[in-house]
């Protein structure tokens, strides 16, 4: 029952609705009251086919004539791989929103808990944040505007910036014994089980279809993965015991042509860094590019930038896999201070790896050099280097065994 297949109604989420908070009082500014983008016949098609579907999902309901209207947002058609997405421009509503400060894990040290994991299961939220339904209080805040009139948003929308810190306190919420013991990650509406025996397996599936039903959270059954040795998850190739850099998310950038805006350049920069730690030097490397984005100077593609754009995506597709760490064994950190291009470190560990014991990387981390560390010499660097790379990687360092080895 906890499975969504087809064209299913939505669940609504059962004691988890939503109330939304803004930073200014009455009346609201005019970037809060906005007039609906101008359209194009196709757009207006695909807008039309988009507001009907929401409005039988029940995700939306039209205003009535009566009501009194205070902020609207405008809405515009996305495209990607040839399918319309509709998007609420809900910039201004942030702005003006107080933030919720509730944190989302960091990818990987969710990741780091998949060790000497033997079976995976990665099951997915169907449309997760339309699933929240909104207080009625709340809902005038999202009420959007096109050619065919004002609707309101009944669920959760995407696009609010704090829905993301919503979904992932309600899922921690839900499932917080499951994860104390330790056999699970929940990303958002991404919930990832793992376990070292089949049995174990089966049981943690069933006890979280068993949580989701009388709460009425749907999931997807065509996104879910059952009981996989391997699995693309958050980006990545992951196993029990490597973590590689999922290729068909990188495929897309690398058929993109060198950028010819500041905008270009900062996706393709904010993309590249999500896989920094796999990335020998990241900062090293990209230094050229991330001056470009910067006002005070002028966007040029110059050879050096040219070159290090290339390279950047030639160790997209080339990067090492790391493995995961086993905080029962030692670690090695290794040093990389160079006087004149940064600070770098990479943290290794000897594990036995198909009944042999095998050496590996963990994460490459890399920094520039500020103006004042320029002017160190070379040991003042090694040492700055060294308590940089401690800061840095305290959460596998704390407590542990390790080596230090240094130039």
């Amino acid at each position: 029952q906890a499975f969504a297949i087809g064209e299913e109604p939505l669940g609504k989420i059962k004691g988890q609705d939503i109330e939304l908070y803004l930073d200014v009082e009455r009346p609201y500014p005019p970037m809060l009251r906005r007039p609906p983008y101008p359209a194009s016949l196709e757009t207006r098609k695909e807008i039309e086919k988009h507001i009907n579907e929401l409005l039988d999902m029940d995700v939306i309901r039209k205003i009535g004539h009566n009501e009194m209207v205070e902020i609207t947002t405008q809405v515009l058609i996305t495209w990607h791989d040839g399918k319309s997405r509709l998007c609420g421009d809900f910039r201004a509503l942030n702005n003006y929103s107080k933030a919720d400060r509730y944190p989302i894990p960091r990818i990987p040290h969710a990741l780091d808990k998949l060790v000497k994991a033997k079976y995976i299961t990665k099951m997915d939220c169907m449309k997760g944040f339309h699933q929240n339904v909104v207080k009625p209080k709340s809902m005038k805040l999202l009420r959007i505007i096109c050619h065919m009139g004002i609707y309101e948003y009944t669920r959760m929308p995407f696009g609010i910036k704090n829905a993301p810190a919503h979904f992932q306190r309600m899922m921690d919420t839900i499932f917080h014994e499951e994860i104390l013991e330790g056999w699970m990650v929940v990303y958002i509406d991404d919930i990832n089980k793992y376990s070292e025996t089949w049995e174990d397996h089966v049981h943690y599936i069933e006890r979280v279809l068993r949580k989701c039903t009388p709460i009425n959270l749907n999931i997807s059954l065509k996104r879910c993965n059952f009981g996989q040795q391997e699995l693309l998850a958050l980006g990545h190739k992951v196993s029990g015991r490597s973590l590689a850099i999922d290729q068909n998310k990188v495929a897309a950038v690398l058929q993109k042509t060198v950028p010819k805006r500041i905008k270009e350049m900062q996706y393709f920069l904010g993309f590249a860094s999500y896989y920094r730690n796999n990335i020998k030097n990241f900062a090293h490397i990209t230094s050229s590019l991330y001056k470009l984005c910067s006002k005070y100077v002028v966007f040029e593609i110059t050879k050096e930038r040219r070159d290090a754009y290339e390279r950047i995506k030639y160790e997209l597709t080339n990067a090492p896999v790391l493995i995961i760490p086993d905080f029962e064994l030692q670690f090695k950190l290794c040093m990389d201070a160079a006087c004149s291009q940064g600070l770098g470190a990479a943290l290794h560990q000897r594990q036995i790896l198909d009944g042999e014991p095998r050496g590996g990387v963990i994460c490459y981390i890399s920094r520039q050099l500020k103006a004042s560390e320029a002017r160190y010499v070379a040991t003042q660097t090694e040492c700055l280097c060294l308590v940089w790379a401690l800061e840095k990687l305290h959460y596998y360092l704390k407590g542990s065994v390790f080596e230090v080895y240094t130039d």
